[in-house]
């Protein structure tokens, strides 16, 4: 097993993931949103992957602070398929929440790598 594996911050990157693929296939957005929610959904988890195989602290941080770049543009996103009725609130609400999750996951670890 992969150690990003073993990190529950990548398992709930990963389920996000997976959400966004299935909020994909069931509907029907242009095609600058899917592949904008599309890529950024999967660059939360990938990065949280290649960073947990750098060797540096300061290589590790980088990766994390761009994959919490990336839920905030998930974030960015949602808010705007919801504004535009795209999605209904209770949707909006459960996928922002779950990022909202990975995110302060993601600055506890930028945290920690900062003081090690």
């Amino acid at each position: 097993m992969f150690d990003f594996s073993k990190l529950e911050v990548y398992q709930k990157a990963k389920s996000f993931c997976i959400l966004v693929k299935k909020l994909l296939s069931l509907k029907k957005y242009d095609r600058t949103t899917n592949d904008q929610l599309r890529r950024a959904s999967f660059s939360i988890m990938l990065n949280i992957a290649e960073g947990s195989s750098r060797f540096s602290n300061k290589d590790r941080k980088n990766f994390m602070v761009v994959a919490r770049g990336s839920a905030f543009e998930c974030a960015a996103i949602l808010e705007y398929l919801y504004e535009t009725s795209d999605i209904e609130k209770e949707e909006f609400e459960n996928h922002t929440n779950s990022l909202e999750e990975i995110s302060k996951m993601l600055f506890s670890l930028i945290k920690h790598l900062d003081k090690n």
